[in-house]
């Protein structure tokens, strides 16, 4: 008799808290993960059916090396899954949110966020390669995961060559995005110095809620003002809320 399919639903939730009911052993267990039969174990299990074969609670607690007594790193790993809402969540979340929870000390959250750093580092090369900048799909997903969860406003600028390929992403400012903070004569430096024919300015919204504000559309006009003088196209600025973007772009704002 065959099994019936789980929902999409179920699935989903399944994914979320790092599960996957195809191929994940049980690992509601105490005992650590040495202990279990070894075709069980994700590190054999990565050897033997490759990365693709695996949970992300399995790759994660291969991240993570080793749970807390009473709780194997897979269960581990699902429990922060859970906890944070997802991967992408985890993998953003500051260092400082990491280290409260039980069981993750600094070396594990460095560990996180260096899994991080790669992944993003790894989007960052193909949008440079890429010939021309115009997937705003993958431009918004790189930008919320780089700043989306940032817990300050922070300034980002994409400066582009004249093909429209990625020359360099720079973090240039922290803090509350407005006149005092974001200095144009920064961007303007940093624009001139890489050669840049075009930019794209982003920002993040802690709250989570990327509507641009009259600050955001009033930054925008001067700093575009002020390149245009150096011949550097205001291409768009894109508020990164924690799961959405706004393009002012798209909205006539720029």
């Amino acid at each position: 008799m065959k099994t019936p399919a789980i929902s999409d639903a179920a699935t989903a939730e399944c994914e979320l808290n790092g599960e996957n009911q195809n191929r994940e052993p049980d690992s509601h267990r105490s005992e650590p993960i040495g202990s279990w039969q070894v075709q069980e174990q994700p590190r054999h299990r990565l050897l033997s059916e490759g990365a693709a074969g695996l949970s992300t609670a399995e790759l994660l607690a291969i991240c993570l090396g080793s749970g807390v007594a009473g709780e194997d790193a897979v269960a581990m790993a699902r429990r922060l899954l859970k906890h944070f809402g997802g991967i992408g969540a985890l993998l953003s979340a500051p260092m400082a949110q990491l280290v409260s929870c039980h069981g993750v000390g600094p070396a594990k959250a460095s560990l996180i966020k260096a899994v991080q750093e790669l992944s993003l580092r790894d989007v960052e090369h193909a949008l440079t390669y890429s010939e021309q900048f115009s997937d705003p799909a993958s431009v918004s997903r790189f930008l919320r995961r780089r700043i989306g969860h940032e817990p300050r406003e922070t300034f980002a600028c994409l400066f582009l060559n004249a093909r429209n390929q990625l020359i360099s992403c720079d973090v240039l400012f922290r803090g509350s995005v407005d006149l005092a903070h974001v200095h144009g004569r920064e961007v303007l430096r940093r624009g001139i110095e890489v050669n840049a024919v075009a930019v794209l300015l982003a920002h993040n919204h802690p709250s989570g809620s990327p509507e641009p504000s009259q600050a955001d559309i009033h930054l925008t006009h001067r700093l575009t003002e002020l390149l245009r003088q150096v011949d550097i196209r205001v291409l768009d600025h894109i508020v990164v809320g924690a799961g959405s973007c706004v393009s002012l772009a798209s909205r006539g704002l720029v």
